[in-house]
């Protein structure tokens, strides 16, 4: 079956200058800002990157041209990222889940969906588990 061809798609959420930690310090739950600031350090040590907002509320750190083996479509996204909603915090780990099953059966309380991994406060999670769960994911994304 021949490749599909590659077009490369400009998305509406592209990375701006507005500080990440802007965001964070606007959050009014004050768990929830706690919460980001660990996570955003811990991508920050497992990246070696700085963080970027992307679009109003997306916490990106390093950027790749990802491209759909179905579709052939490319676009430039962070590798891996969060964002503080106001349910919970969504980890935005690009590589799904599969690659970390054995790691999510012992993370604690979370929930998935749309290639993400909700949490609503890391008290319901084991933080060295997330940790190797977002280590994991960068190092397959960056690959």
């Amino acid at each position: 079956m021949p490749e599909k061809r590659s077009k490369v798609v400009e998305l509406k959420t592209k990375p701006t200058d507005r500080s990440p930690l802007d965001l964070i310090a606007s959050i009014n739950d004050e768990q929830k800002q706690k919460d980001s600031y660990v996570i955003l350090d811990l991508m920050r040590k497992i990246t070696g990157k700085e963080p970027v907002l992307w679009g109003a509320s997306l916490i990106g750190f390093g950027t790749k041209r990802f491209r759909s083996p179905r579709t052939g479509r490319e676009v430039d996204w962070f590798v891996i990222g969060f964002s503080p909603r106001k349910a919970n915090l969504s980890l935005h780990l690009t590589s799904g889940f599969q690659p970390h099953q054995e790691l999510l059966e012992k993370l604690g309380k979370f929930k998935t969906g749309a290639g993400c991994l909700y949490i609503n406060k890391l008290d319901n999670v084991d933080l060295a588990i997330l940790e190797k769960i977002i280590r994991s994911a960068f190092v397959i994304n960056s690959t």
